[in-house]
């Protein structure tokens, strides 16, 4: 049998899917809250900053991968109007049910999906941008889940993926004592999780880093790819054109 790594530990690839389920199921309650206190509010600047890179246009159609709480779908809805499409999609039901709940409660009423990001249940060249915010590195076969992105995008589309990368070397200390001692803290305090939070830590450890994920991109089916590095490289946006 196939093995990946969740986070700094090595399982059988058909684990690996319910330990990333267990974690989100776990935290998902207050992953917003969590998101605040553990970026000190940066991820709603990184979110805006995408947003702004997207410049959707009246009528487009957009698929945001792994939405949980749907702070992109939520963004981008008045951004294509009524005659446009935000379908907000995730593998993990609690997180959905989570960003669903709170869009209803904000008045939008967009169409979720639970879906899993290597097998997606659209039909090629359906949207104009797809997004994927912080849950790419879930992902048990990234280049299968890239390649699908680019499969459902039509020609000349664009996908937006917003994810924690490799930093600044000036930065490496600090990031790694905050990583691994106060995320852990933090999620222990608010969430009553230490562990998933420890797994955060390690998951972007072991992700890509920036040129790494531009090359799988473009092996994916994406001509040409832009990084734009955030906050010294703790976070980039990876924008891959469809060829």
């Amino acid at each position: 049998m196939s093995q990946t790594h969740f986070g700094f530990q090595t399982v059988d690839e058909q684990e690996k899917a319910s330990r990333v389920r267990g974690v989100f199921d776990s935290v998902a309650s207050k992953y917003d809250v969590m998101n605040d206190l553990m970026s000190m509010g940066l991820h709603r600047a990184w979110k805006a900053y995408t947003v702004a890179v997207a410049n959707l246009r009246e009528g487009q159609r957009v698929l945001d991968i792994a939405g949980g709480t749907g702070d992109l779908a939520r963004a981008f809805a008045p951004r294509v109007g009524a005659s446009g499409l935000v379908v907000h999609t995730d593998i993990n039901e609690a997180m959905l049910r989570q960003g669903r709940d709170r869009l209803l409660d904000e008045g939008k009423v967009l169409p979720s999906s639970i879906c899993d990001a290597e097998k997606l249940p659209f039909r090629d060249a359906t949207f104009d941008l797809v997004s994927v915010a912080f849950g790419l590195r879930n992902m048990t076969h990234k280049d299968s889940a890239l390649a699908e992105m680019a499969r459902v995008l039509k020609p000349g589309g664009r996908l937006l993926v917003l994810e924690f990368s490799k930093v600044a070397a000036p930065l490496q200390k600090v990031y790694d004592l905050y990583s691994f001692k106060v995320l852990p803290f933090l999620g222990q305090i608010v969430a009553g999780d230490a562990d998933s939070y420890r797994y955060l830590a390690e998951s972007i450890r072991m992700h890509p880093d920036q040129g790494t994920l531009k090359a799988m991109m473009k092996s994916a089916g994406f001509g040409h790819v832009d990084v734009h590095n955030l906050t010294g490289g703790v976070v980039a946006l990876h924008v891959g054109i469809k060829c």
